[in-house]
């Protein structure tokens, strides 16, 4: 098992830029595929992006794709999603989350472990 603490959230301007961390402890790290959902208020869970365990794939939703940037390092067990050119849009609590799996995947049901979320507000 693992779990997963992320950090980084806080409340930016439209145009502004966040990195998110998640640092995880209690398991081997690279066997993981990480990726990082978000929700929010009033709607489901979204999938923001993926990366795979060795870092050579990585997935992103389309809203994102562009401006967001998913990347892991292995030697520290930390997974990170650099946020730029930040909309209203993009405020959500984001949350990271680990598949003990090769291959990267969209469906938040298909993850095992969740960090508990940390919130963005980005203010127009």
């Amino acid at each position: 098992q693992v779990q997963l603490v992320e950090s980084g959230g806080g409340l930016v301007q439209a145009g502004g830029s966040l990195r998110l961390s998640c640092a995880a402890s209690g398991g081997t790290f690279s066997n993981y595929v990480l990726a990082w959902f978000r929700q929010a208020p009033g709607k489901g869970r979204e999938f923001v992006a993926a990366i795979s365990r060795r870092g050579g794939d990585t997935a992103y939703a389309d809203s994102v794709k562009d401006r967001f940037t998913i990347s892991r390092d292995n030697a520290k067990n930390t997974v990170y999603l650099q946020m730029n050119s930040l909309k209203p849009e993009d405020t959500a609590v984001y949350y990271c989350a680990a598949r003990n799996r090769v291959v990267v995947d969209r469906n938040p049901a298909n993850y095992d472990y969740w960090g508990q979320g940390t919130q963005v507000t980005v203010s127009s």
